[in-house]
């Protein structure tokens, strides 16, 4: 072929690409060209003017919404379309058309200025994919780790309905035991209580022991000088009928038999039987039964230590089931919390976790409380758990927190706690 021909074809296909006025396309995005076909006429989108398309895009506003200038600055009310192909899509206002600023990555809106605008999109459009991808990787690791912690929720909720009913199953043996070691007790007090009346009852044995009478008469023997004396009698024995009221030195002379002192022998004739009778007289503080007849008898002896030894028992069993009952409260609390639909914040209950943020520290135990600690040691607390306060959409986005210490402005302190799915369970970010 010439070259001269060669020429000529060439130059025609130049000139047939030109034809297609290719300002009158600009600003537009793919969805809208239906409307900007190449015709006699041109509707406004606003449905007010009709305009001989030679007007679209020639730099004058007919259209009020500006429709006719979408690739020029010519209309206030007018949008340009950035392509920006290998990055986002976007309009801008067409004031920004050829204004001498790159506005869109692809250059495409300063088409007649002397900017000199780079086409970024690809370089854009490849941070921002792999942005995203970076975020869908963290999510995915997220969606990974979350369903970790549903089965491990799952798991850990059977395992607290399991020890809720063991806590149960003690809390009934408990209250078995303890109505046992009640009744124990009660034998145990009644059998003491028996062994006092009969030993008040003064019986002949008791009488004859020897070492009850050596034991009383070295009680009221203060001084241990071998003998009991007026101010030791008055010191030691009282009526019956009124204990708080002194022995007159007349009543106490009368008690030891006319005398202003009495030994071992002769106690053992005269005050002893008076107060083994225990009518008249008796030892105080001893509930009528004479002295320490009550603390060296061993049948009382043996009595009072069954009745401490149960009480004992008793005190124990009692703490036991307070103990478990408060146990069994608590767990109740702890299942009573909403953790979600598959139970995946059920493993929140037990951790905690801070942030520090210059001098403070935030320490945020989920399901339980926010505190707020300075370096001075100073702690304040932020709330406590209150609800899960979410959009309707997505319930679990956020926590509630309230009734903290008030604030000197008036009101109690509260804290919103915003959840997201990641790779890892850590206090992001704090606001106040």
């Amino acid at each position: 072929m010439p070259s001269d021909m060669r020429f000529h074809i060439f130059i025609a296909a130049v000139f047939w690409c030109g034809f297609v006025d290719s300002r009158k396309i600009r600003g537009i995005s793919s969805s809208y060209k239906r409307f900007y076909r190449e015709r006699k006429s041109f509707l406004c989108l606003d449905g007010s003017k009709i305009i001989p398309f030679e007007q679209v895009n020639d730099d004058y506003c007919d259209c009020e919404d500006g429709s006719d200038e979408p690739g020029t600055s010519a209309c206030p009310r007018g949008r340009f379309y950035c392509t920006n192909l290998g990055f986002r899509p976007h309009y801008i206002p067409s004031s920004r058309v050829n204004d001498g600023i790159c506005d869109c990555c692809d250059a495409s809106d300063e088409y007649n200025s002397h900017a000199h605008c780079q086409n970024t999109c690809w370089n854009l459009g490849q941070r921002e994919r792999a942005y995203v991808e970076g975020q869908m990787r963290t999510l995915d690791e997220g969606l990974q780790l979350k369903q970790q912690l549903i089965e491990e929720g799952v798991l850990l909720w059977r395992e607290k309905q399991a020890q809720l009913r063991e806590l149960q199953q003690v809390a009934e043996d408990l209250q078995i035991k303890l109505e046992e070691h009640r009744r124990k007790k009660h034998e145990a007090d009644r059998l003491k209580e028996q062994t006092i009346k009969a030993l008040e009852a003064g019986g002949s044995n008791l009488r004859r022991q020897n070492r009850t009478v050596s034991s009383t008469f070295k009680l009221l023997d203060s001084n241990k000088d071998g003998s009991i004396t007026v101010d030791e009698v008055q010191a030691k024995v009282a009526l019956v009928h009124d204990e708080e009221q002194v022995l007159s030195e007349d009543e106490a002379v009368a008690l030891l038999g006319g005398g202003h002192q009495m030994d071992l022998t002769k106690f053992q004739y005269t005050l002893w039987d008076i107060l083994t009778k225990g009518d008249s007289v008796k030892i105080k503080d001893t509930h009528g039964a004479p002295g320490s007849l009550v603390g060296e008898d061993p049948h009382l002896k043996a009595a009072d230590t069954a009745a401490e030894w149960e009480a004992t028992n008793l005190k124990k069993v009692e703490e036991a089931y307070e103990t478990v009952n408060m146990e069994i409260s608590d767990l109740r609390k702890k299942l009573a919390i909403d953790y979600g639909t598959d139970w995946e914040f059920l493993f929140l209950n037990s951790q905690c976790y801070k942030l520090k943020v210059y001098e403070y520290t935030y320490t945020l135990c989920p399901f339980n409380q926010v505190t707020q600690k300075s370096t001075a040691g100073t702690e304040v607390s932020l709330g406590r758990w209150g609800m899960w306060a979410g959009t309707p959409k997505n319930q679990y986005s956020q926590m509630e927190y309230e009734n903290g210490e008030p604030c000197w402005q008036g009101g109690s302190r509260t804290t919103t706690v915003s959840t997201a799915c990641v790779s890892h369970k850590t206090i992001h970010t704090y606001a106040q």
